[in-house]
């Protein structure tokens, strides 16, 4: 449901990427320290050559994670803070339920963690709210049938959360 163009991430979605990309680089560090570590040596046997092959082949996917995440931080920057007059990727979304409860959400593209405030665009209630207004009330399905829920604030946080 991404348009293409650079979307805004929230603040705690920033705050995530940033320890990602600290933690994937101290490893790609010891990863490349244990590579450079290898020498021509053609005596060694095969289980050692194995070896090598499975860290270089973990330094290529922590290289291209590293750069992923850093392209998103950059996407981020370009598209500036999230709206707040209409939902969109890296809204802050305060909704009401049809119980009374309110809860404040997250929308983000992907689920990186299993964090009970994020929704996905991707997902029933996500997908509902993108291109939505406070006051707007949003109609998606759930394991237990169609639901309802009233944007109450965006931006902002809702009592409770």
């Amino acid at each position: 449901m991404t348009t293409g163009d650079p979307e805004p991430i929230s603040d705690e979605a920033r705050q995530a990427i940033e320890q990602e990309l600290d933690g994937l680089r101290t490893e790609r560090g010891r990863v490349a320290e244990s590579l450079a570590g290898v020498g021509g040596d053609t005596a060694g046997d095969h289980a050692d050559r194995a070896d090598e092959l499975e860290r270089a082949e973990r330094l290529a996917h922590l290289d291209t994670r590293i750069r992923d995440l850093t392209v998103r931080l950059h996407q981020a920057d370009l598209a500036g803070p999230a709206r707040t007059d209409q939902v969109g990727v890296g809204s802050s979304v305060a909704l009401r339920f049809a119980d009374g409860s309110e809860q404040t959400l997250q929308v983000g593209e992907v689920a990186e963690a299993l964090d009970p405030t994020l929704v996905t665009v991707d997902s029933p209630l996500g997908g509902a709210l993108l291109g939505r207004r406070t006051g707007d009330s949003v109609h998606y399905d759930t394991p237990a049938g169609p639901t309802t829920a009233v944007i109450v604030s965006i931006g902002g946080r809702a009592k409770g959360s």
